[in-house]
This record gives structure tokens, C-alpha cells and sequence, in this order.
């Protein structure tokens, strides 16, 4: 049996219903708490650290300093010379442009960050796959298609600080579709881990409804039409569920009129999960369920072709279309 996690960026409680969003309100759900940062708004940056650690900003050391997180490497020397001698409005501006024009990516923190600081998480010691989760970047230097994605956005998604919600789009159709693909991609990878049964824990994530909900603002129907798609990807999802299994979706904020709104949410087709209250409470919800020796990766039987004339002549048909 499998707990399965899908962290969705700035799902609303707010937006959703039962009746119109079954696979995104499942049999449980409710608002939960969640932290502001010091720009003063819930940051996907500093969140899913905590989500996973069960720790606030100021434990794990992952923080948003001005509203723009200078944590990557290529903004450090930057980082410190505005922190010297340019005004908070400008560094902003600047720490936009520079996410805007280059391949600096605020949320790739590598997974060896938190044993390097001696900072636990729920994946330690488990049969766990861990899918996109930001600032707990598995294999560093690999990215699936979700993250190709968003690094080419370009001109799609330009940061803005003068805008509502800090962004503007180019070709609001174009950009949506471009979001929904990556929603697409991460709920597939979600979907054959849990199909392959090796994890105890499937934790994945995916930032389009937050992406779309900030320059939607204008354009109330695209993150409306952006639930009703993710929800029925999520049914897909939760049709693989077999017996036993459970899934759980947890947001770090919400977002409304394109800005982070100051509560989380999570739905659950468990009881037991459903009792979470906060950002900091899920990891201990999930350690809760898992530490009572139900959920044991069982891998998924694989067939196998033993007849060699079978094997013969699948080879033979290869090789005519000129695979082989």
C-alpha cells in the first residue's frame, strides 16, 4: 500500500467544492495555516521546505530575503552587494529582471542540503520518491519536462513588480496551455510510481495552478478553467489508487485576484489524514500513517516473454521496420 502526496501550488480552499471538484476535495478537505514570509505574503520558496521538514523558515534556513530569493549561486555576489547599496524597491526589481533573463531558478536547493545541516525529512529512511518538490532537488543536475518548461517560459511569464500579482504574460492561451502541460508531466511521473509499487511514500508536486493564478486576475475564467482541468488529472490519478492506498493533496497558500492568500489547504481520502492543520503539521501526519507498517512497496508484476518463439517473432518484426 502507498501514500501518495500530490503538493499543488496555491490550491485554494476558497475555489473549490465538493460538487464541482471531487478529485480536488476528495472525500476530506479543509483550509489550513500557513506561514507568511518577510516580503509579507506565504513563499513557495521557504513553504514546501517546511511542508516536508515539519520545521519553520527560521529552522530549516531556507527564507525569502525582499521578496526575491538570492540563494542561488549566481545571485549571491549579487545578493550582497544590493543588500549594501540598493534600496529594497530596486533590489526587487533587479532580483526580477535577473529570474526573468537568466537560468537561475529559486527553487533547486539540492535533497543533500538538509543532511549537510543536520535537518531531517519525511523521505529519511523510507522506500520514497520524491517529484519536483522545490528547494529538495533529488538529482541536481537533471530536470524533467515540468522544469524545462517553466525555465523557457520567457516573454510567457515575465516578472513584473508593478504588476498585480508581481507577473504578466505575453499570450495568456499560449501561457495556460504551457501550465497544464506541466501539470500533465508531474501527475504522470506521480502516477507510475504509484503504479510500479516500489514506494511506501509518492510525494510530487506541481506549480501550474499557482503560475496561472497569478496573471489570471484579469482573466477570472482561465484559473477557473485551470481547476477543472487539474481536477480531472486528478481523478486519472486517483483512479490508479488500489486498496489500502491513500492520497493526499496539500497546498502551500492559496491565491486569489493573482496574490498568495494566507491559508493552505489540504484534501485527503483518509481520515487520518485529513486531521492536518497547518504546513508544519503534514509531515507528522504523514510519519503518523506510514510508522504503522501498512504501507510497504509490493512491486507491480512485470510480464515476461518466455516463449522464444514469441520472442522470435517480435525480433523478426522489428527488424523488418528497421529497429533492429
Amino acid at each position: 500500500m502507498t501514500i501518495v502526496v500530490m503538493g499543488i501550488d496555491a490550491l485554494d480552499a476558497d475555489l473549490v467544492d465538493s460538487d464541482t471538484h471531487p478529485n480536488l476535495t476528495l472525500a476530506h478537505h479543509r483550509a489550513i495555516d500557513t506561514i507568511v514570509s518577510s516580503a509579507g505574503k506565504p513563499s513557495t520558496h521557504e513553504l514546501w521546505p517546511t511542508i516536508i521538514t515539519g520545521l519553520p523558515p527560521s529552522e530549516h534556513g531556507l527564507k525569502l530575503d525582499d521578496g526575491v530569493s538570492w540563494g542561488s549561486p549566481v545571485l549571491d555576489f549579487g545578493s550582497r552587494v544590493a543588500d549594501t547599496f540598493l534600496p529594497d524597491a530596486v533590489q526587487s526589481h533587479i532580483g526580477a529582471w535577473l529570474l526573468t533573463n537568466t537560468s537561475a531558478d529559486a527553487f533547486r536547493t539540492p535533497a543533500t542540503y538538509y543532511v549537510e545541516h543536520g535537518i531531517s525529512t519525511v523521505f529519511d529512511d523510507r522506500d520514497a520518491s520524491a517529484i519536483g518538490i522545490p528547494n529538495y532537488v533529488v538529482e541536481p543536475d537533471n530536470e524533467d519536462r515540468e522544469h524545462r518548461l517553466r525555465r523557457s517560459m520567457g516573454d510567457l511569464f515575465e516578472r513584473d513588480a508593478d504588476a498585480v500579482g508581481g507577473h504578466r504574460t505575453s499570450d495568456p492561451a499560449a501561457f495556460y496551455e504551457q501550465c497544464m502541460e506541466m501539470a500533465m508531466v508531474r501527475i504522470a511521473r506521480v502516477r507510475r510510481r504509484l503504479r510500479s509499487r516500489n514506494y511506501e511514500l509518492v510525494f510530487g508536486y506541481t506549480s501550474a495552478l499557482d503560475l496561472i493564478g497569478h496573471v489570471a486576475h484579469s482573466i477570472p475564467s482561465l484559473q477557473q478553467q485551470a481547476y477543472e482541468e487539474t481536477d480531472q488529472f486528478m481523478g486519472e490519478l486517483r483512479a490508479d489508487l488500489e486498496e489500502g492506498d491513500e492520497l493526499l493533496l496539500v497546498s502551500d497558500h492559496g491565491l486569489q485576484d493573482g496574490i498568495h492568500t494566507e491559508e493552505a489547504m489540504v484534501a485527503s481520502t483518509s481520515g487520518a489524514l485529513a486531521s492536518v492543520d497547518s504546513v508544519i503539521g503534514v509531515r507528522s501526519a504523514l510519519e503518523q500513517e506510514l510508522d504503522d507498517g501498512r504501507h510497504q512497496p509490493v512491486p507491480a508484476e512485470t510480464e515476461v516473454f518466455e516463449d522464444a518463439g514469441r520472442s522470435d517473432e517480435v525480433r523478426r518484426q522489428l527488424e523488418e521496420l528497421g529497429y533492429l
